[in-house]
């Protein structure tokens, strides 16, 4: 087998953790209705995960830094299979989210590790593309994952979805098994040195970005089903279309997001895109009973939420290009941090206020990062023109 396709392999891997952490979004009320719990209960099901995920992957991957990669993303990936086969086994809420559990420890490790392998597999000059192509599968679970497993859920039981990703899991581990070459571990980077970075403010303020971004986002997005059902009356067809057509905004938005911050900077692109995406969300109340209408302005708001995804990634790696990988890490970790608590916030915000409020507290998420950007941006370009005039003179 060709490197290249050892890498679609890889890809196959993000795309299958990609769909298991994203899937539950599109079908939160058939789990709220089978299991007899709220829908409350049911979003707390994406704050474990992701705030597993955020705060078990650094420490494992820091603990195995010196393990051969194969083996460390065979052995994660076998216990993500594991976490699959419990969830689709196990009768009861409070032992799917034991295996949602299991799932997020061995998730977190398997992307880190498919990213490392993918760059080191990759031919010469080629390490960046592959790298893209592993994050590409993790995107195309948004595109294909979730809408497909609202079908699957609308068609039969949503557990088969689960059963589906541990096989497509193990066939995964086969083909590493016998393709993928050994390759030595990295000498682990110091905790010390890796939280040293948050001391200097343009970071910090950089990664607060980041968590109220997607914190907002996550509000909104883990409600989206039964806000879609509920409140826009939407059919069970166009609810599956909706999901599609959001998935495939997310990765054209993505994609413009990278062209915009090469062509008109960082700073403009993360603050146009914010305020579409605060827009959209704000205007999605009002469309709500409108099909034609409340399908445009979803496409809009993935659209704008995701072009700020490769941009504000960029911003950080820019920021410390000496420790990208430490940065990226971080805005990972940062990143399901803003999940966990956005689905969490969300589950308030129904039970408390209602299932509409969630479009609007979401904005509300977004548009502090927005204002964080236009604040914490200004003393770096007045520090940029003191210190340029200072050379002139």
């Amino acid at each position: 087998m060709s490197n290249t396709w050892k890498i679609y392999v890889l890809a196959l891997v993000s795309f299958l953790v990609g769909t298991s952490e994203y899937v539950i979004a599109g079908i939160l009320d058939r789990i709220s209705d089978t299991m007899n719990i709220s829908l409350i209960a049911a979003g707390q099901l994406i704050t474990i995960f992701s705030l597993i995920y955020a705060l078990g992957t650094p420490i494992i991957i820091a603990l195995t830094s010196r393990m051969d990669r194969r083996k460390l993303l065979l052995y994660f990936l076998g216990l993500f299979v594991v976490g699959n086969v419990l969830a689709y086994l196990l009768p009861g809420y409070g032992l799917f989210i034991a295996a949602r559990v299991l799932m997020a420890l061995g998730a977190g490790v398997v992307v880190v590790t498919a990213l490392t392998v993918a760059a080191k597999i990759a031919p010469t000059g080629k390490q960046a593309s592959s790298i893209a192509t592993v994050i590409t599968g993790f995107t195309a679970s948004l595109i294909v994952g979730v809408p497909l497993g609202r079908m699957v859920a609308a068609a039969w039981d949503w557990k088969l979805i689960f059963a589906g990703i541990a096989i497509l899991g193990v066939i995964a581990m086969i083909v590493i098994a016998s393709t993928i070459p050994p390759s030595e571990g990295e000498a682990p980077v110091p905790l010390k040195k890796q939280l040293a970075l948050l001391k200097q403010p343009r970071i910090g303020f950089a990664l607060l970005v980041s968590f109220f971004w997607l914190g907002g986002y996550s509000i909104a997005y883990t409600y989206i089903s039964p806000y879609l059902v509920s409140v826009a009356g939407m059919s069970e067809t166009l609810l599956s279309s909706a999901l599609l057509a959001f998935g495939i905004a997310s990765l054209i938005g993505s994609k413009s997001g990278g062209y915009s911050a090469d062509r008109m900077g960082v700073k403009r692109t993360l603050i146009l895109g914010m305020a579409l995406h605060v827009i959209s969300l704000l205007v999605l109340n009002i469309t709500a009973h409108s099909g034609m209408a409340i399908f445009i302005v979803l496409v809009l708001w993935s659209f704008s939420a995701w072009s700020s995804g490769p941009t504000q990634q960029y911003n950080l790696v820019t920021m410390a290009p000496e420790s990208s990988g430490i940065m990226l890490s971080l805005n990972s970790s940062v990143m399901q941090l803003a999940m966990a608590a956005g689905a969490g916030i969300g589950g308030i915000a129904v039970s408390s206020v209602s299932l509409s409020s969630i479009t609007w507290i979401g904005a509300v998420g977004v548009l502090i990062a927005m204002i964080i950007i236009i604040l914490a941006y200004r003393p770096a370009i007045t520090t940029t023109a003191q210190t340029e005039s200072s050379n002139v003179a």
